[in-house]
């Protein structure tokens, strides 16, 4: 076992003793890597921008809807249970998923649509590879280095939030080649607490999309029998809605979601730990699956969620009115921008790369209220 003062680690978990990170640092005699990782990211500007980021409703169309801020933290949440049932490293879990979508433009999905059809001929646009250049490049807080010097760990996990990278094309057009230095394999598996991080993404998204999206009236408790697995849940709790307010009936539901998906979690990992004879972070990394994973079913059912919001959600007419607004917002600052970026982009701000990936970073930083106040001045 690892020992991290009186917190005992599995033999699966990422050890406490760093691989160290890009630019030499003291250690701290107070805080493991990966608490002084998660401290960097909560202090960053790009972390405290997710207050105003789009998670799905535009950020002014009220305060009762999550944004990318109270996502990140219910992914963290999520991931720490499950950390600490399998006796990983919570630390690195909670820093994975707080940091998860700090390169997320305005307007959530449609916004990053919208910026990668401008980026289109300059090398694109992913809020993932993204997130890699907020943390390595764009946050500027240290005199010796950019970025925030995250370690080895972290950036590992970041970088294959969605699994091994196959095809590096798109990160040698926005990073530069080599950019890593040798120090990431790409091509195998991330650690436990990176795959807990990344499942914990699917399980806040989906449960709490459905929350926000009852709450708005977009669809209503009965509707949700049209997705497997739910309907035995919705007769539950349809029981006692005599009794009870909506919201309170529609909190119970999503809690309960959120349930089944986190042990279905539990339940599989073991069962893939144990037919993958997996006993150390060596086997975890030259796996040829992925190990943190639903079940057959709880997959099914889990793009069955995301079939039913994409209809009754993402694709609603009001949801889209203000989606297709962002998009409409975000082309014309990238056009106005790139034609004078001195006049909206500060001078310390500027990289050695192309005007078009400053404009792109610049953007990309936004919050929406930002972007909208901009496009009201230049349209």
């Amino acid at each position: 076992m690892q020992k991290n003062s009186s917190v005992r680690y599995s033999r699966l978990s990422v050890s406490t003793k760093s691989k160290g990170r890009f630019f030499a640092e003291k250690k701290s005699l107070l805080r493991s890597p990966y608490q002084r990782d998660r401290d960097r990211i909560i202090h960053s500007t790009a972390f405290r921008r997710l207050k105003h980021k789009t998670q799905v409703f535009v950020n002014t169309t009220g305060d009762h809807y999550r944004t990318r801020i109270t996502h990140s933290l219910e992914v963290s949440q999520i991931a720490r249970t499950l950390a600490k049932y399998f006796s990983l490293n919570e630390d690195l879990c909670e820093t994975l998923s707080l940091a998860h979508d700090l390169g997320h433009t305005p307007f959530g999905h449609a916004g990053e649509i919208a910026l990668n059809d401008c980026m289109e001929l300059f090398g694109g646009f992913d809020h993932n590879i993204q997130t890699v250049r907020v943390v390595t490049l764009l946050e500027n807080k240290y005199y010796n280095f950019r970025g925030l010097n995250l370690s080895i760990e972290t950036l590992d996990g970041l970088i294959k939030h969605n699994g091994p990278v196959i095809d590096l094309n798109k990160f040698n057009n926005i990073l530069g080649k080599n950019f890593f230095k040798n120090k990431i394999n790409f091509d195998k598996y991330s650690s436990l607490e990176a795959q807990i991080a990344a499942i914990s993404d699917d399980v806040a998204y989906n449960s709490h999309d459905l929350e926000d999206g009852l709450n708005a009236n977009l669809f209503n408790i009965n509707d949700l029998k049209e997705i497997p697995m739910l309907s035995e849940v919705i007769k539950k709790y349809v029981k006692k809605r005599n009794n009870n307010k909506k919201e309170l009936i529609i909190r119970q539901i999503v809690r309960e979601i959120i349930n089944i998906m986190v042990k279905d979690i539990i339940i599989n990992t073991k069962k893939n730990l144990e037919l993958n004879k997996i006993n150390s972070t060596n086997d975890v990394y030259n796996s040829n699956i992925k190990i943190v994973s639903f079940s057959k079913n709880m997959g099914i059912f889990d793009k069955s969620i995301k079939k039913f919001l994409k209809k009754n959600m993402y694709y609603s007419k009001s949801v889209l009115k203000k989606t297709n607004k962002g998009k409409k917002i975000i082309e014309l600052l990238f056009k106005k921008i790139r034609q004078n970026p001195k006049k909206y982009i500060k001078k310390e701000n500027f990289n050695n790369l192309s005007i078009e990936r400053n404009v792109c970073d610049f953007i990309a930083g936004m919050t929406d209220r930002f972007a909208i106040n901009i496009f009201n001045k230049i349209k």
